[in-house]
């Protein structure tokens, strides 16, 4: 177009790998700069003293607050939080997104914003260790009581939970990790959202139904399309995509995520300009990304599974057909994703030494980055869950935890293969160790 405005890019019609490049932004707000600037200041000049009123009560008065509000500081928010919020939101199909300096920050705000002393919360398990410690540490310290949900899949271990929960106090939150950390388990989203809806009957107030979707990511499940109020979504995982920035997303509607964002802004755990910007570059290869990642994952996978020092796969490609998980997932995903756990035949000493003799992956925690990593999570991501905890939900000294990457599947493969065909039944290598 030549002169005059660009209209703003509507969504209707347009698939997720065009609305991650381009939603949002229009260059003629920007110089013509094809790509978003850093704008790195961290407070903005009002035209007039009657503009500086305004704007204050548009931001803390107004319909939708602080959405649309001009911009004030940058602790509130700024144009590239901004922009990256309208694509977060449209990516998961929301109306509302606010954006955070890390994927706990995101959680902890959701559940201080919506929960109060003598509430319960109720939670599908596993968690991953930081919800896990929040919800049994600072919140249970708070009068709130985190109630466990047995059995994500069955409504009677949904409704026993409840009782339990009940019992402290109403139910605030549902808070749903699906898949969990480490195992992959799958919840049904709308069985526990249709389950809040008769809780609300009960007690009064439906309780916020929240959907932690870190493992699979809005390409892949749309947990506000099966009933939840809230997804929630670390950043630092396959949106971000390149190990190097922390942050976290909360989606959904304006009177949910508003308050989230409010509370955002008095504890000031908003995502700064320049990861902002870091994510919207991100954000343009996390379809590419993804797609490779999953494909060398099912490859993986099938290895595994296919090796005799491996006891177990838990890779959501290989759920058992005619199975509630199964049923759940072929209504509830779009793909298994590239992270999955796995068990070595033996304990810890196994675990360790085929850990050490890995040279293509990478040891360390985390995942859904471009570089394949893999870590044994009774001794990291959920070192500080209770021995008896991880035992009951399947988390024990031979589990391991693979992130898959974007490198060639046969030299992923073959790392696998020559640092389990290393260790021998006690844990020792069978031939020196490499390099």
């Amino acid at each position: 177009m030549s002169g005059g405005k660009r209209p703003d890019m509507e969504p209707e019609g347009l698939h997720p790998d065009t609305l991650a490049v381009g939603f949002g932004y229009d260059p003629q707000d920007a110089y013509g700069a094809v790509k978003p600037p850093i704008v790195l200041s961290s407070t903005f000049a009002y035209p007039s003293a009657q503009a500086a009123k305004d704007v204050h009560q548009a931001y803390f008065d107004g319909p939708s607050p602080e959405r649309d509000a001009p911009y004030i500081y940058a602790r509130l928010d700024h144009p590239g939080l901004s922009l990256l919020q309208k694509r977060l939101a449209v990516l998961d199909g929301a109306e509302d997104a606010a954006a955070f300096a890390s994927g706990m920050a995101a959680i902890s705000a959701t559940m201080l914003a919506h929960l109060k002393p003598g509430d319960s919360v109720l939670h599908t398990t596993p968690l991953y260790g930081g919800t896990h410690g929040l919800l049994h540490g600072p919140l249970a310290g708070l009068g709130i009581r985190p109630v466990p949900i047995a059995d994500g899949l069955s409504r009677d271990s949904v409704a026993a939970a409840a009782e339990t929960a009940l019992a402290h106090g109403p139910v605030g939150v549902i808070h749903v990790e699906s898949p969990a950390n480490p195992t992959a388990g799958i919840a049904d989203i709308a069985m526990i959202a249709a389950f809040a809806g008769e809780l609300a009957e009960r007690q009064g107030r439906r309780p916020v139904v929240s959907v932690d979707n870190t493992f699979l990511g809005s390409l892949l499940q749309k947990p506000l399309e099966h009933g939840a109020d809230l997804c929630i979504t670390s950043l630092t995982k396959y949106a971000g995509g390149h190990s190097d920035l922390l942050g976290g997303s909360l989606t959904g509607s304006l009177e949910r995520v508003g308050p989230v964002r409010m509370l955002r802004t008095l504890l000031g755990t908003h995502m700064d300009p320049f990861t902002s910007w870091l994510l919207l570059r991100s954000l343009e290869t996390f379809p590419l990304r993804n797609g490779r990642a999953n494909a060398n994952a099912g490859a993986i996978a099938a290895f595994l599974r296919d090796h005799p020092k491996v006891a177990g796969v838990t890779y959501l490609g290989f759920l058992e057909e005619g199975s509630p998980a199964k049923a759940v997932y072929d209504r509830q995903c779009a793909g298994a994703g590239s992270t999955f756990s796995f068990k070595i035949r033996g304990g810890e000493a196994e675990a360790f030494a085929m850990l050490d003799r890995l040279k293509v992956f990478r040891m360390a925690v985390s995942l859904g980055g471009t570089e394949s990593l893999i870590c044994h999570s009774a001794t990291t991501t959920h070192y500080l869950v209770p021995l008896e905890v991880r035992r009951e939900v399947g988390v024990d000294d031979s589990t391991l935890r693979i992130s898959v990457g974007i490198e060639h599947p046969d030299d992923l493969i073959a790392d696998l293969a020559q640092a389990l065909d290393a260790v021998g039944t006690g844990g020792n290598f069978q031939t020196s160790r490499g390099s």
